[in-house]
């Protein structure tokens, strides 16, 4: 009995054990997400794409158009095997002539796909999409704010990080670029290679401090999405995924703003009626990515995409306007100033039923970004009354909208500090007794009224201070 136990607990784990508690099946592409730390450790163990360096000696290879057309193939994997290679680009004198055979390849490579002048064998595609792997998965450097240990690092005012080996390393992506836009390439035999942890490795890459990279991954990323539609639901929730780290982990990724971008091109697309998936996407990542700190790197193609949803569909410009002022910031001024810039894009968009739905607690928060003592958020503010679409939603909702701001607007008169402000409310003001006569008079009134009584009571309180005052002396 005891040696059936003892056989039992040594029998060999079927195929089915993996995938029962988790575990992903083999496959030929290893994930192996790029990162700021061990790679092994964040692919779950996995090792990455096998890459070395040359033990000897690189072969100099012939080039394509001095063999053989028969022989062609056979070259192409030959010049693939020779650019899994990998170089250390940190010391310039080390390896130059065998950099430069490597560089010649790849751009051999680059030519011969581009060109069309011979349909590549499924087994060198495969051969090409794991060399392209090998160069491009890696380790990212530490990221600025990790080096100098500031919180938020500009990068109109830093220099960006330039990955070293870009030489090779630009014309990887450009050979990967030409495969995929190619019209030799067969979706059905390629997506067999560019699979989801393919998909993966590219957007873990996106989080490179190189300008260059990133927008190559960009434009790949978008060609994928276009040409594979078997991969389009994963893509983007993928992106999503990145998007949910950044806004309620990190704060911190290079690539935010090339994401939206791609997002922006999708979100175009949609056919209408929109689905409900793409409405949460609005609700629970397009809105909530106003929240983090750096959102003035990224502001311009996250306002591009927000208007896109309400451009499709008007009636989201109350769910956009209200996500809005939920995350409205308080002390960041030049936070406020795109705010405001975006809502007035939005606004351009909306009908009259959605705006009616909103314009209470919207003009509430425009009446106090009006007494902003910063003067370009009090102008910034202004500045809505010069769009005439907006305009005309404000005259059809004056009753409204007129008692929000009236105090707002005579306290600027009276008491705001510039000029400019000034001047802008004076001619708000106008355009308000333009517009109703009778309704700026009423509203001149309440205010008088507010005014005098808020006068009394001031005049009360320091009647009685003074009571308090003369009774305390008597008392000592």
């Amino acid at each position: 009995m005891l040696n059936r136990i003892i056989k039992r607990g040594h029998r060999k784990p079927s195929k089915s054990d993996g995938q029962d508690f988790g575990y992903p099946p083999q496959s030929n592409v290893v994930v192996n997400h790029a990162s700021r730390g061990d790679p092994a450790a964040n692919s779950g163990g996995a090792p990455p794409p096998l890459a070395a360096q040359p033990c000897g000696p690189i072969e100099t290879l012939p080039m394509f158009r001095d063999v053989s057309v028969s022989e062609r193939q056979n070259l192409f994997l030959r010049k693939l095997q020779v650019c899994c290679f990998q170089f250390d680009f940190s010391d310039t004198l080390k390896m130059v002539r065998e950099k430069e055979i490597k560089r010649q390849s790849l751009g051999e490579l680059v030519d011969f796909v581009q060109s069309g002048s011979g349909k590549i064998t499924e087994s060198n595609q495969e051969e090409m999409i794991r060399m392209i792997s090998v160069n491009i998965s890696r380790c990212l450097p530490p990221a600025s704010h990790e080096n100098t240990g500031s919180e938020n690092v500009d990068p109109e005012e830093d220099e960006p990080y330039l990955e070293p080996s870009w030489p090779h390393l630009q014309l990887v992506y450009e050979l990967l670029l030409r495969y995929i836009v190619s019209s030799d390439t067969d979706t059905k035999v390629a997506k067999r290679y560019i699979d989801h942890s393919f998909v993966l490795k590219l957007l873990d890459l996106f989080d490179s401090e190189d300008p260059r990279e990133r927008e190559y991954l960009k434009t790949i990323l978008h060609r994928i999405y276009g040409k594979f539609m078997v991969h389009r639901p994963f893509i983007r929730k993928a992106i999503n995924n990145i998007f949910y780290r950044f806004i309620y982990e990190t704060e911190r990724h290079s690539g935010i703003g090339e994401l939206l971008e791609i997002l922006g091109s999708i979100i175009n697309g949609f056919a209408l009626p929109m689905k409900e998936e793409h409405k949460l996407f609005l609700v629970r990542v397009l809105i909530p990515l106003h929240k983090p700190k750096p959102v003035a790197l990224y502001h311009h193609q996250l306002a591009y995409c927000i208007t896109q949803f309400v451009e499709k569909d008007y009636k989201l410009a109350d769910t956009v306007i209200r996500g809005l002022l939920k995350y409205w910031p308080v002390t960041n001024c030049q936070k406020e100033v795109l705010f405001l810039g975006e809502l007035e894009e939005v606004l351009e968009a909306t009908q009259a039923a959605e705006f009616q739905r909103c314009m209470v607690p919207l003009f509430r928060q425009i009446a106090r970004c009006l007494n902003s003592s910063h003067f370009q958020v009090a102008e910034r503010a202004l500045f809505l009354w010069n769009n005439d679409h907006i305009v005309n939603l404000i005259a059809q909702n004056r009753n409204v909208i007129l008692p929000i701001i009236f105090e707002a607007l005579e306290k600027n008169i009276q008491s705001h500090w510039n000029q400019a402000v000034n001047g802008l409310t004076v001619n708000v003001r106008k355009m308000f007794l333009d517009m109703d006569a009778e309704l700026f008079e009423e509203c001149q009134k309440q205010y008088a009224e507010k005014e005098a009584s808020a006068s009394e009571l001031k005049e009360r309180r320091e009647w009685t201070w003074r009571r308090l005052a003369a009774a305390a002396a008597q008392g000592g």
